[in-house]
C-alpha cells in the first residue's frame, strides 16, 4: 500500500490532469508515439508505477518485446525511426532538467517530422508524464497491478 492511497487523492486533481491527457490525445500525435516517450521518462526518472503502466500499454497497442526490452539503451541500436529518436531525445533533454534553455540541437530536429502546433502537444506530453512520474513516486501508488482498460 502507498504512502497515499487512491481515496485520499482529491478527486478533482486526477480529474483536471486526466482532462490534460483527453486534450492531449486529440492532438495528431501518435498515441504509439506517446507512450513509448511516455515509457522512457518513466524510466529515467525510475517511476515503477509508470514504467508498468506504460510497458502494459504498449504491449496493448502491438508493441515489440524486443523494442520494449532495448528502450532503455534505444541509443545503442538501430530498433527506432529517426521520428522517434529525435523524440525520445527532446524527452530526455526536457525531462534532465536543466537551467539553461533547450539547445537547438534538440529543438530543431523536432521541426522535421512535427509542426509547431505538435511540438506544443508533445511538449506538454512530456511535462504531464514528469507531472505523473513526480505524483506516483511520493504517493508511492503500488506498481504491477494496472490493467490496460479495454484489455482481456
Amino acid at each position: 500500500m502507498g504512502r497515499i492511497s487512491y481515496q485520499d487523492v482529491p478527486s478533482a486533481m486526477f480529474e483536471k490532469l486526466r482532462d490534460l491527457e483527453t486534450f492531449i490525445a486529440q492532438s495528431s500525435l501518435s498515441e504509439q508515439l506517446l507512450e513509448l516517450m511516455r515509457l522512457r521518462v518513466s524510466q529515467l526518472n525510475l517511476c515503477a508505477y509508470c514504467v508498468d503502466m506504460h510497458h502494459k500499454e504498449l504491449k496493448h497497442l502491438g508493441e515489440s518485446d524486443l523494442r520494449l526490452s532495448m528502450l532503455c539503451v534505444w541509443r545503442e541500436t538501430s530498433l527506432f525511426s529517426e521520428k522517434e529518436q529525435v523524440v525520445l531525445t527532446f524527452a530526455e533533454a526536457l525531462s534532465k532538467g536543466t537551467r539553461k534553455n533547450l539547445p537547438d540541437a534538440v529543438y530543431d530536429p523536432l521541426t522535421s517530422f512535427f509542426s509547431k502546433e505538435e511540438i506544443c502537444y508533445l511538449t506538454l506530453a512530456v511535462a504531464q508524464i514528469n507531472t505523473w512520474n513526480k505524483l506516483m513516486k511520493t504517493f508511492q501508488f503500488e506498481s504491477g497491478k494496472y490493467q490496460v482498460e479495454g484489455a482481456v
